[in-house]
């Protein structure tokens, strides 16, 4: 297996991530060595929040959270996903899978013998951690989550099977904003609207993904976000980068380093056909008699889990009696734009169960 490691050099200039890294040796399928990478901050004796990120992102995501956490008397346990970050890139797409970053980051759990955990998730980090309180119950006390869910889809009609295979193998690859359009679509059916994501990711090899993380987050003004657009099917990969989107592009230093952003959507189990299917079922059955704490705080304005977190107060014992506050104008990336009140929400969890 090709692995790939971002240089140090590339992180020296982010001045809003002053934390220390440390990293922990975990193994691949074949036997090959993979660095993971995570921060730790706060008390060592301290409720212990183990914080999760998505694609396309790292722990940057969490720099905001982390001060606010701290200040409740809580350490903060931030990972980078094997793919991302300061943790190693295996360098093919058939490297990855939904299936080996739960193996991945439940050797690294393991492997720092984490417990008494209050978990947080996001995007893909909901995904993979929740897939972690079912394979290690007993490390887990309470569980919050975030734009994020857990997909199975064991009865999509084949009609939509085969019109999504068909988009993904034949359709043109859309554009940026194409793309920008299809998922901001509220209502869409959630697989239709995910595949343009999809595409989008694995068929454009160098992805702007700083300035899709600064369209996203920072919401620049129209006129600024057009001349954006336009700059970059001109070729220019980041145009007028602001440090947010420097933060985002620091683990990437070219499209090598991408494979793992690139390559993840595809495994979201959206779809019958999903290899993961099983194990996700096996996951519902286990949270459908899950009876620890279980909060959900969505946004009120994410297109792409709009309507997620009904499953889990249908389903989930652990939610009943408890506030699930929805936040409103949050975007999909509540760490970034509210990260107070994303925090607080973690903080009276520990503090009242």
């Amino acid at each position: 297996m090709e692995i790939l490691r971002t240089p140090d050099t590339c992180f020296s200039n982010l001045s809003d991530f002053p934390f220390e890294p440390h990293y922990t040796q975990i193994k691949t399928h074949d036997g090959s060595d993979l660095r993971a990478h995570h921060i730790d901050e706060g008390a060592k004796g301290a409720p212990l929040v183990l914080c999760m990120h998505g694609q396309p992102v790292w722990s940057y995501l969490y720099r905001k959270m982390i001060p606010f956490l701290n200040a409740d008397g809580l350490r903060v346990i931030c990972p980078d996903l094997v793919g991302y970050g300061k943790s190693d890139k295996p360098a093919s797409r058939d490297d990855y899978s939904y299936e080996r970053q739960v193996d991945w980051m439940g050797q690294w759990l393991e492997k720092n013998d984490l417990s008494g955990i209050t978990f947080f998730g996001q995007d893909w980090g909901g995904l993979i951690g929740l897939r972690l309180v079912v394979n290690y119950p007993h490390r887990f006390d309470r569980v919050v989550i975030s734009n994020t869910g857990l997909p199975y889809n064991p009865n999509s009609p084949e009609s939509l099977v085969q019109e999504i295979e068909e988009f993904r193998n034949n359709a043109p690859t859309p554009g940026l904003l194409e793309m920008r359009r299809a998922l901001s679509q509220m209502g869409t059916d959630p697989a239709r609207k995910f595949a343009y994501w999809q595409k989008f990711c694995w068929e454009t090899a160098d992805m702007p993904i700083g300035l899709m993380m600064s369209i996203m987050m920072e919401r620049p003004p129209r006129a600024l976000l057009a001349l954006k657009f336009s700059l970059y099917k001109l070729g220019f990969l980041s145009p007028f980068p602001t440090s947010l989107a420097r933060g985002y592009d620091a683990p990437f230093p070219d499209a090598s380093f991408k494979m793992g952003p690139r390559a993840m959507p595809s495994y979201v189990p959206t779809l019958s056909t999903s290899p993961s299917l099983e194990e996700q079922r096996k996951a519902w059955e286990f949270f459908e008699n899950f009876e620890k704490p279980f909060v959900c705080a969505f946004s009120d304005d994410d297109p792409v889990t709009a309507g997620g977190r009904a499953q889990f107060l249908d389903k989930v014992p652990g939610t009943r009696g408890l506030d699930h506050p929805t936040i409103p104008g949050g975007g999909h990336f509540v760490q970034e734009s509210e990260p107070e009140k994303i925090s607080s929400v973690i903080s009276s969890l520990i503090r009242t169960s």
